[in-house]
Order: C-alpha cells, then structure tokens, then sequence
C-alpha cells in the first residue's frame, strides 16, 4: 500500500532530505576527513565514529527517498470528516481529552493511519465514537472537533 500524505507533510519530508543531502552529508564527509588526518584508522575512534554516523546518514536518506517516491499526496479531505492531515481532538470514557494529528509521517502529537486510533478515527465525523482496539485493551473515543 503506498502511503499517504497531504502537500505539506511531503514538504516535511523534502526539507528533510535536502538538510541531509546537503549541509549535513558535508559535515560528515568534513569529518571523515579530518579524522583521517589523525593517522592509523584502525585505532581512530574519531573516523570510525563519523563512518558509523555517514552510514546512518545514508540509510535515512535512503528512507525518505522511498517514502517520497512512492507516497501518495491526498488533499484536504472535507472538513467534516477525518482524514490523513486532519487535526483531531477526541474523548476518552472519563473525559479525558487528546489532540492529536492523523499523519503519514508520525512524530510529535501525530498518529498514523495504521494505528489503532488513527484507523479507528478515519472516515468518522464530529459526535460519532470510534472503538479503539488499542494493546491494552478497547477504549471508546468521541470525536469532539476536527480541523485541516
């Protein structure tokens, strides 16, 4: 399944790996070099720190490449419903309330779609509840408000 994002969480993304294409890997490769002025690379902690973290680097360009390529960019959905970008806030049974954002990205207060809440939420509209089947067990959300 390709997965989904709206225009600014693909814009995310892009800022993401351009920081990383960019000054970031120029950073690492200044290091790697600097490090290999220090001598014997067998006992160089320095150079082989900064080839763990180019290697890290690499695989988290690689990541965001994939997901960009291969995501699908949805529009704001109808305010009414929740949708990938939707900002949501929701109700527990002892009125408890959680504001969080249904994404593709994740992060912060953002829960993705496969989730056990962000697929509960989707497709739902203000005062409807939502059965969450969460590890813990089912708890019941009422979705209070919904904002894009």
């Amino acid at each position: 399944m390709r997965e989904q994002m709206t225009r600014g969480q693909q814009g995310q993304l892009a800022a993401e790996l351009a920081e990383l294409e960019g000054p970031r890997r120029a950073e690492i490769v200044e290091a790697i070099a600097t490090a290999r002025e220090h001598g014997d690379l067998s006992e160089n902690f320095e150079y082989h720190a900064a080839k763990n973290e180019q290697g890290l680097l690499e695989r988290r360009i690689a990541i965001l490449r994939e997901r960009l390529d291969h995501a699908t960019v949805v529009e704001d959905g109808d305010g009414g419903i929740v949708s990938i970008g939707s900002q949501v806030v929701v109700e527990d049974e002892t009125g408890g309330r959680i504001d969080v954002e249904l994404s593709g990205l994740g992060g912060g207060d953002a829960v993705s779609a496969s989730s056990p809440l962000g697929a509960a939420l989707l497709g739902k509209r203000v005062g409807d509840r939502a059965d969450v089947q969460a590890p813990r067990g089912v708890w019941t959300a009422t979705i209070v408000e919904i904002h894009h």
